[in-house]
């Protein structure tokens, strides 16, 4: 199937700008637990110039920030680095493109993406770009969502959907395999093109608490792009369908009064090579 590029871009875009608050209202109080696992990575400390892409509201810029590091945090998305520096007014936010970073050559000592990948249009031009800005010995990290079969966040989505017997609306642009970097193999090889040293890619697993399906449910649809225009470009009655399917298939992960659901991603990490 034919890729629009600019189309997904621009489609990316213009969701992330309308989902900013419902992003941190939900799926940014998952996301935010790989923010640990990211800095650590990169050893994020006092000495350390660190670029945030894809910062969205800022999490990973202000941990990095508290640790001592020097940061920048930039995002596609208006909406998104207003809110960044709302949340964060003291720390540098601006607005740029992933696969365009607005920075000279050996700018930065260490980069970190969570959850970026995934909406690039162009993730090897992005991959490109960060290790063009770091420093020669610069460290990256990046994160990305398991197999749905693991990341049952959007997993049971995706069953519910396919239950439903539902197809993607015509409007949404076809873009790059959403999943695609869950394979530790192609995530490696993304890095290993751009000739990046000591590259590692490890899974990050945990259970996230939630109080109800109804809060998962509006929880995805509030702060997701894709997953959310797939469900809600359906005809109402199809939505129907796939809500009373989700609601099946979360109810294995029911514990007491709450769900526990199954989370999972992979962190992979890399070094740019150094002088000599």
């Amino acid at each position: 199937m034919l890729i629009d590029l600019d189309a997904f871009t621009a489609f990316e875009l213009a969701g992330w700008d309308a989902k900013a608050s419902g992003y941190d209202g939900f799926l940014g109080q998952i996301t935010v637990r790989l923010v640990e696992p990211l800095l650590d990575a990169v050893t994020a400390r006092g000495d350390v110039r660190l670029l945030d892409v894809a910062t969205g509201p800022g999490y990973v810029a202000a941990r990095a920030a508290e640790r001592g590091a020097s940061i920048v945090g930039v995002d596609i998305a208006d909406e998104m680095v207003a809110l960044a520096s709302t949340l964060h007014p003291r720390l540098d936010f601006r607005v740029a493109n992933a696969e365009a970073l607005p920075f000279p050559a050996n700018s930065f000592d260490a980069l970190v993406a969570n959850f970026a990948l995934l909406h690039f249009a162009r993730p090897e031009l992005a991959v490109a770009e960060f290790r063009r800005v770091l420093v020669p010995g610069g460290r990256l990290a990046l994160t990305v969502w398991d197999t749905p079969e693991r990341a049952r966040l959007f997993g049971v989505f995706l069953d519910a959907v396919a239950e439903a017997g539902a197809v993607s609306p015509e409007e949404i642009p076809v873009g790059p395999p959403f999943f695609r970097f869950s394979d530790e193999q192609e995530f490696a090889r993304l890095l290993d093109a751009q000739q990046l040293e000591n590259v590692k890619v490890e899974t990050i697993t945990f259970s996230q608490p939630v109080s109800s399906t109804d809060e998962l449910w509006s929880g995805l649809l509030a702060g997701t792009v894709r997953t959310s225009a797939l469900i809600q470009g359906q005809p109402e009655e199809v939505q129907t369908q796939i809500r009373a399917a989700f609601d099946r298939v979360v109810q294995q992960y029911r514990s007491g009064d709450q769900l526990g659901i199954p989370v999972a991603a992979k962190l992979a990490s890399a070094t740019k090579p150094g002088v000599g």
